[in-house]
């Protein structure tokens, strides 16, 4: 075989392997998303969630205000799950 036939055969192969999965892609069904267990955890209606609102549309002056630094530090302590009682060693 010279390289001009393998180099044929080489390209035909390819370009079977990628309509064929192009193929298995296009009859795969979609299946729905899960839903992400921290979505789960948290309500719609969750207060610290309404209060990061007011923080963000604050934009600036976020930095300075006492209620947006509390909501913040709130906001780390659940994301780092701390407990908010001091454990006694």
């Amino acid at each position: 075989m010279d390289s001009k036939m393998l180099a044929r055969l080489g390209a035909i192969v390819f370009v079977a392997i990628a309509i064929t999965a192009t193929a298995i892609e296009l009859t795969r069904k979609e299946d729905a998303p899960a839903s992400s267990p921290s979505r789960a955890l948290q309500s719609d209606s969750d207060p610290l969630r309404e209060r990061q609102r007011r923080c963000q549309q604050l934009g600036e002056a976020a930095a300075s205000d006492a209620e947006c630094l509390r909501v913040w530090a709130e906001t780390r302590d659940r994301f780092l799950r701390r407990s908010t009682m001091p454990e006694g060693r």
